[in-house]
Parts: C-alpha cells; sequence; structure tokens
C-alpha cells in the first residue's frame, strides 16, 4: 500500500500549494520513490473544459484526453511523468458519480448525504492511485482555501483517513501565509495562527506548516507558530518567495521538508536525492548568455496562467539555448492593419497563441502577414496554425473571405471547417478532440529538422481542422503539409520552406514541456529568433559582426 501526503492551503488563495506539492514530489522522487500527484478541486464543474481561462487559468490536457487543471501542467513539468484523469478530481465530478449510483439504485433505497456518500467517494479517489502498487507516496492537493464552504467535504475526508489508516502512512502539510507589514518592519503569525485552529476545528490537524513569506523567517518566530500551533518546531518550513518555481525544490530540500515528511511517514531508508540534471538545469537558466524577445499574440494575455505552459516551455528552451527569452504580451484585439508594425516592432519572434471565439481574431491575423512578409520567426499552435492558414489563403492565395467556420459559419471558403463526426455534438464538454494522436512527419521538412523522426505523438484541444479540399492549391502556393494523422489525413503541421522559420502547428507542444525533455518544437523556435537576434545586431553593429565572423 502506498503511503499518503495531503496538502491544505490556508489564510488566501494562489500562495502555491501545487509548486509546494510538486517541490516534494520531486525531492521525493529524486530520493528513489515512485510519487505521483492528484488535484481534487472543490467548483462545481466536472472538469475545467469550459471554464473561461479569466475563471481558472488554461486547461491542461493529460495524454489520455482528460481537461484538467493548471497545476497538472506543473506536476509533469517537475517530475517528468503523465498525468491521467485519475490525476484531476472536481465536486462536480464526485456529485455526478454518486448521482449516477443513485440512480441505478446502489445505495439500496438508503438517503444518500453528504457524510457518508459524498465523503467515501471522495476518499474512494483519493486512495485509487496508491491501489494498485505502482506509487510508494501519492500527495493530494486539496483546491481552495480551508474554511470554504465547497472545501469541507474534502477536508473531511481527509479527516476520516487519518482516522482509518496507520498513522505512519497519512501526513498532513499545511501552506499558509506570513505577511510582512512594511510599515512595522514586522512578520505577523496570527493569519497562520488563526488558519491551522480553523483546519483543527474541522478534525484535521497539520504535521507540517510550510510557511509562504517575503522575509526569512527567525527562529524565535518558528518557535512561535510551533507553539501556538501545537507542532515541532523542526516542522515550521520557511518558504520564500523565489525568482523562479525551479528554485523551490531546492529551497524545499535545504528546509529538509522532504525528510521531515519520511520521518511522518516511518520511512528509515532513502538515498541521498539525484539533482544534478536539476541544478544543471537551473544553472543555465539563471545565467544566460544572450536574450531574446518573444511576442505572444492572445486575447487573454491579462491572465498569465491562461498560457501557464506555453511560458514554461519559453523556459525550458531558453535554458537549452541558453538565452533569456522576454515574453511580450500583445493583445490581438488592439492589433490592427495601420498599427502592426508598431505593435510587433523590436520582437525577435512571434508566437500566435490558442483560443477559441471570434474576438481578437483579425489581430492575430494582422500578426501572422507581418511575421511572414518580415521573415520575422513565426510558430502557431492550435488556433495560432489555423490564423496562419487564413492569412496565407486571404492574401497568397487570393481569397479574400477565406475565414473558419467557427468564426464565420457562411464563409465561402471555410479553409478551416468543423470535423464532421463533431458537427452533431450539442453539448460542449469533453466533445473536442483530446489527448494524444499520432502524427507523421515527411522527410526533407522543418518539422522533420525539429523532431528527427517521421512518427511523433502530440496532445490535441480543439473541434476545427485544416479543410484538405484546399490542400493541393496551399502546397502549389508555398505553405505545405509536413505533418498529418496517418489514420484520418487531418493536417497537424504547416509551414513555409521559403521562410526562415515559419511554422504551424494544430496540436499543443507546450502540454509535454518538461524541464527534463523540453518541448522539441520550443528549442527549434528559440535557436531561430537566437539567430534572428544575432543577425540584426550584426547590422546594427558592424564591429559586433567581425568580432562573430
Amino acid at each position: 500500500m502506498a503511503k499518503y501526503i495531503f496538502v491544505t492551503g490556508g489564510v488566501t488563495s494562489s500562495l502555491g500549494k501545487g509548486i509546494i506539492a510538486a517541490s516534494l514530489a520531486k525531492l521525493l522522487q529524486a530520493r528513489g520513490f515512485k510519487v505521483t500527484i492528484q488535484k481534487f478541486d472543490p467548483y462545481i464543474n466536472v472538469d475545467p473544459g469550459t471554464l473561461n481561462p479569466y475563471e481558472h487559468g488554461e486547461c491542461y490536457v493529460t495524454e489520455d484526453g482528460a481537461e484538467t487543471d493548471l497545476d497538472l501542467g506543473h506536476y509533469e513539468r517537475f517530475l517528468n511523468i503523465f498525468t491521467t484523469q485519475a490525476n484531476n478530481v472536481t465536486t462536480g465530478r464526485i456529485y455526478q458519480t454518486v448521482i449516477n449510483k443513485e440512480r441505478e439504485g446502489a445505495f439500496l433505497g438508503k438517503t444518500v448525504q453528504v457524510v457518508p456518500h459524498i465523503t467515501d467517494e471522495i476518499k474512494r479517489r483519493m486512495l485509487l492511485l496508491g491501489k494498485d502498487g505502482k506509487y510508494d507516496i501519492v500527495i493530494t492537493e486539496i483546491g481552495g482555501t480551508v474554511g470554504d464552504i465547497e472545501s469541507l467535504p474534502f477536508i473531511e475526508a481527509v479527516r476520516q483517513l487519518q482516522w482509518e489508516l496507520p498513522e505512519e502512512d497519512v501526513v498532513v502539510v499545511h501552506l499558509t501565509l506570513i505577511p510582512y507589514l512594511r510599515a512595522a518592519k514586522e512578520l505577523k503569525t496570527k493569519p497562520t495562527q488563526h488558519s491551522v485552529k480553523m483546519l483543527s476545528e474541522t478534525g484535521v490537524h497539520p504535521d507540517i506548516i510550510v510557511c509562504r513569506t517575503e522575509e526569512p523567517l527567525s527562529n524565535d518566530i518558528k518557535r512561535k507558530i510551533a507553539l501556538f500551533c501545537n507542532v515541532k518546531q523542526q516542522a515550521v518550513i520557511e518558504a520564500m518567495d523565489a525568482p523562479t518555481i525551479y528554485e523551490v525544490p531546492l529551497a524545499m530540500l535545504r528546509e529538509k521538508l522532504d525528510i521531515i515528511c519520511m520521518k511522518k511517514l516511518n520511512i528509515t531508508e532513502y538515498k541521498e536525492p539525484e539533482l544534478e540534471k536539476w541544478k544543471g538545469f537551473l544553472d543555465k537558466l539563471k545565467y544566460p548568455k544572450s536574450k531574446v524577445t518573444i511576442g505572444l499574440i492572445g486575447k487573454y494575455v491579462e491572465l498569465q496562467d491562461a498560457y501557464k505552459s506555453i511560458l514554461e516551455s519559453f523556459v525550458h528552451a531558453g535554458a537549452i539555448n541558453e538565452v533569456k527569452v522576454q515574453v511580450v504580451n500583445v493583445h490581438s484585439e488592439f492589433i490592427t492593419e495601420e498599427n502592426v508594425a508598431e505593435k510587433l516592432d523590436g520582437l525577435d519572434g512571434l508566437l500566435v497563441a490558442p483560443g477559441f471565439g471570434l474576438r481578437g481574431i483579425e489581430g492575430k491575423i494582422f500578426a501572422v502577414r507581418y511575421a511572414r512578409e518580415n521573415g520575422l520567426p513565426f510558430f502557431g499552435i492550435c488556433l495560432g496554425m489555423q490564423m496562419a492558414v487564413i492569412e496565407f489563403a486571404r492574401n497568397v492565395l487570393g481569397l479574400e473571405n477565406a475565414h473558419s467556420t467557427e468564426m464565420d459559419a457562411k464563409t465561402d471558403n471555410a479553409v478551416i471547417n468543423m470535423m464532421e463526426e463533431q458537427k452533431k455534438i450539442k453539448m460542449m464538454g469533453g466533445t473536442m478532440r483530446l489527448g494524444s494522436y499520432p502524427c507523421e512527419i515527411k522527410d526533407g521538412t522543418l518539422a522533420y529538422e525539429i523532431y528527427g523522426s517521421n512518427q511523433i505523438t502530440e496532445r490535441h484541444r480543439h473541434r476545427y481542422e485544416f479543410n484538405n479540399q484546399y490542400l493541393e492549391q496551399f502546397e502549389v502556393n508555398g505553405m505545405v503539409a509536413s505533418g498529418m494523422n496517418p489514420e484520418t489525413g487531418l493536417v497537424e503541421i504547416v509551414e513555409i520552406p521559403s521562410h526562415p522559420f515559419f511554422i504551424g502547428v494544430q496540436y499543443h507542444p507546450e502540454l509535454k514541456s518538461t524541464v527534463e525533455s523540453p518541448a522539441p518544437l520550443f528549442v527549434s523556435f528559440v535557436a531561430a529568433v537566437k539567430k534572428y537576434n544575432d543577425q540584426r545586431t550584426s547590422v546594427k553593429n558592424p564591429k559586433l559582426q567581425s568580432e562573430i565572423i
């Protein structure tokens, strides 16, 4: 049987429970344990698939096609392992399961209640990943904040598991905030005390308290927290703000969070952590040799979490190329034909981001045209690829009203069209082409140069596709389909061979980029951007050009 670690949060949301959980998992994995992480979200949506990115950040898609919380992206990026549908559970999914059972008569006429029926289903899901012996330790992050009404059934389920399982099989880690009052120049522990008190009132007592803070915690403060929150002083962990999330595992290593957890779990045999690759990545990340600027063209740019996986993929690819990637957000809604050159001036590369709906579409098309006509390295993902197709159809093929039927159902030239099997579906949730699909890449193309293989698999999340009725017309005029789904013939990759670097993909390569295995497309794109930057710099500075030669 696996051992279980539960991570709860107090005082405020967005403290970084996911990062703490992923960092702890990374340390335990580095010590030789088989570890996985799961996220339990208290909202009633069945999954984040229909949530606006402004509401909940990006929707992260797993290999098996589950639409999940963005924290699963952190888990995969840190652990370099795949998660599944079982790693993300919502209140909506719990209630849906229980109600379906009730309709089937599974409860034999009993009154269905939160306790025990809802909590029993929560517990079943919490223990599911640890049942088959695949993992030594299962870390469960409880979404939301202690005290939230919607979180109570999950906290109650943790209380019951603390009582039902052997004491050495369960650890509760509580993440809380120690605010720093600048006017008083003082750290305040009272919010943490209240948070732990509230958690204890539910019957759950934390074994370890991780304190998110802007300033170092003195021994006196740790002693005070330990005294009033009824934990050992060594179980009070300092979690200082870090320049990058990838430094957090090393910070937790210094604080001995993993060792304290192992002692609580009665794990006595473990090896020293193997973190050489991780430290090597951090060295490259912290000490880049040059800097490039990439424009991220999107319509949710006000919220960084909306494009979380893309931004982290740039971090991974930047480290590999030993460059600092500065991402400049450009709202596509405010790009026009008249101001596009001004908006994109000074950029070394352009990424047009995924998305849904009509808003900001024309701005993305203007941005694609600028990149194509000016030799600016271009990378389009999902909707970004579709915008590249529409732009090419309008301005190269001369199909003035070319569009996607997603935005214009009556267009005469639907170069992007809905998949046939999707046209009859009315329900929105979980109806897209989701999860991992194969792609066959043509020899001699940019895509083949990037991947070094004819056969790849990548993750998808979309309903609309390239319309193959126009394929020959595109390829004759210079935009080739370099990657196709071998089973359906759907276009997966388009590129312009005459352009220095112009590629669009229907899938989401950012979803598989990790610290140890950066996404090849991002690595190659950043390399092309660096080359463009070097050339542009050398033109401005002839002396530098001679030094490069």
